[in-house]
């Protein structure tokens, strides 16, 4: 049964106070694309207009080839099941499965079945048991990794020979991405298959060297399919029909999301500007355009755009308050903010400076609206679990704004401890978790609230990463710690090499967590695991910055999807 709402907050609608930045706002209205940006995370609003213009018949021609496609992949699948596994896995890679879902659930559904029952069943090919073992896995259900026993001799070890079938190497090395803890065979066969592919890439032609070098930069378990499709658009090469087919509906859905996208991000600059915040708090991160890449990359399914909209809403307050206890507050003022979020009482702000009313208020009115409009379209109040999400930050927070003032460092495992949660991928799940509206019922909210497996796997793998840092974060000139930092002074004896090797290490780990709580996990809809999952895979292009501080990939990236002209 759902919650229901305290009749003083949400009889009607949710209590909202206006902000000072607001207020300002109303009569010096200001161009988003006017203010300092950190690398130019700017939304520019000229090229997107002119992008809503050109869906024109798109859409038409686009719903016919897709129903041919989906007979063509039919009349695949009753024919050969191995073309039926090469089929999926350019559907995923083209970053179109999505508008075959119910088809890929049946066919992989009794691809499972079948070699369950049947002695043998996985075949004695390396390239399609790998294919089928990935795919299988990725659509939750478990096949065990023994299926590659056959290939390993009395030692244990994998069978030299099978390094000369490449395209058999590529599938076992993406097979290995989806490893759970404890299964060796996995971790042997990724170091067997990535040797391998190292060794082979300079003697091979051109194209295959590329695919090579993307698969082992860029597994597929561990990429996001809406950046990496458009190098897919011109592989794949071969006579079938079905895979000239399959291109041409990515080209064209790829042309369609762009507008799609567009429209959305329209939305995000009219709410950003309209708070203000910018203008105000002139410290803080200026970056709409990068929030909401985020929400893109955790609620990937088009037809989720309310949901990515107001997804950006939290994320990008969890980048102004960091930035307000990082680079600005005072230890006096932090102190006071977290104890006012706490209390969660308007009132609590009179003894708080300006900067910090602004930012409680933006955050007070905008964790109501949003438990308003949960409770209007899923029927249940979130209100007292986004409350606790945004107390727990906030500690976590002022934590380690106290060890920064002490000096005094913790060790790395109680860094790593309250690092998890001042990630702020709580806030991100629990707020996607709520929009989302699946599964509400008091057991699931109970271990929502809890910080389960599910949500500190990515958050380790976000803390990590973001610690690792090869350049300080963006232009912040701010006071940060780090795991790396604390493992070093737990251990004088470490290099910086073997520090960062422990770290990748238990970044392996958290994936290994992270893929198990995808398999086995059954708590959750598969839309939500689904976007866990993508926030991890998010993680290595949002952190990986250059001497400049600026993050070059993701800027190739986000242009290429907003921007390409692929038709």
């Amino acid at each position: 049964m759902a919650l229901h709402f305290q009749s003083c907050l949400f009889s009607f609608k949710p209590q909202i106070i206006a902000t000072k930045a607001q207020l300002s706002q109303r009569s010096n209205p200001t161009k988003l694309d006017s203010l300092p940006i950190a690398n130019n995370w700017n939304i520019q609003e000229e090229k997107s207009s002119t992008l809503l213009i050109k869906t024109g018949d798109l859409c038409i021609n686009h719903s016919d080839k897709l129903e041919v496609v989906k007979n063509e992949f039919r009349n695949t699948v009753a024919e050969n099941s191995f073309k039926g596994l090469y089929m999926i896995d350019a559907m995923q890679r083209l970053n179109i499965d999505y508008h075959f879902q119910d088809e890929i659930e049946a066919f992989l559904r009794s691809q499972y079945v079948n070699s369950s029952t049947i002695a043998g069943g996985y075949g004695n090919d390396i390239h399609e048991i790998a294919l089928r073992f990935r795919l299988l896995r990725q659509q939750g259900y478990f096949v065990s990794a023994d299926v590659f026993d056959k290939f390993r001799n009395k030692e244990g070890k994998f069978n030299p020979k099978l390094g000369e079938n490449i395209q058999g190497m590529i599938d076992l090395y993406e097979a290995s991405q989806l490893g759970i803890a404890g299964e060796d065979i996995l971790a042997k066969a990724g170091e067997f298959s990535g040797q391998v592919l190292k060794a082979k890439v300079d003697c091979i032609n051109n194209h295959e060297a590329k695919f090579v070098k993307r698969t082992l930069d860029h597994p597929f378990h561990k990429s996001l399919p809406m950046f990496t499709a458009r190098n897919f658009f011109g592989d794949f090469h071969g006579t079938n029909v079905w895979l000239g087919s399959l291109k041409e509906v990515a080209k064209m859905d790829f042309s369609l999301l762009q507008c799609l996208y567009h429209r959305e991000i329209a939305q995000i600059s009219k709410w950003w500007t309209g708070l203000g915040l910018a203008n105000e708090l002139m410290y803080a991160r200026n970056q709409p355009l990068k929030w909401y890449i985020w929400s893109l990359a955790c609620f990937a399914d088009p037809t989720l755009s309310e949901e990515r909209v107001e997804l950006t809403k939290p994320i990008s307050l969890i980048y102004i308050i960091d930035d307000s206890f990082d680079v600005y507050g005072t230890l006096d003022e932090l102190t006071l903010f977290t104890e006012a979020v706490c209390r969660w009482d308007i009132t609590a702000i009179e003894h708080l400076p300006d900067y910090m009313k602004t930012c409680f208020m933006v955050l007070y009115n905008l964790t109501n609206e949003i438990s308003y409009k949960v409770y209007q379209k899923h029927g249940w109040n979130p209100i007292d679990s986004l409350q606790n999400a945004w107390k727990s930050l906030c500690k976590a927070f002022l934590v380690e704004a106290k060890w920064f003032a002490s000096g005094n460092f913790p060790s790395a495992e109680e860094y790593l401890k309250n690092g998890i949660v001042s990630s702020g991928v709580h806030i991100v799940m629990v707020h996607a978790f709520f929009l989302l509206g699946h599964g509400l019922t008091e057991e699931n909210v109970q271990i929502i609230d809890s910080f389960p497996g599910i949500i500190s796997s990515p958050a380790t793998i976000l803390r990590l990463w973001d610690d690792l840092g090869n350049a300080e974060d963006e232009n912040q000139q701010g006071n940060d710690g780090s795991y790396l930092n604390c493992l070093m002074m737990d251990h004088p004896d470490y290099t910086m090499r073997m520090a960062r090797e422990r770290v990748m290490s238990k970044i392996c780990d958290a994936w290994k967590s992270l893929n198990q709580e995808c398999l086995f996990g059954s708590y959750f809809h598969s839309t939500f695991t689904k976007a866990s999952l993508n926030l991890a895979r998010m993680v290595p292009l949002m952190y990986s910055y250059d001497d400049k501080q600026s993050l070059p990939g993701l800027e190739e990236q986000v242009k290429s999807l907003l921007y390409d002209n692929v038709l």
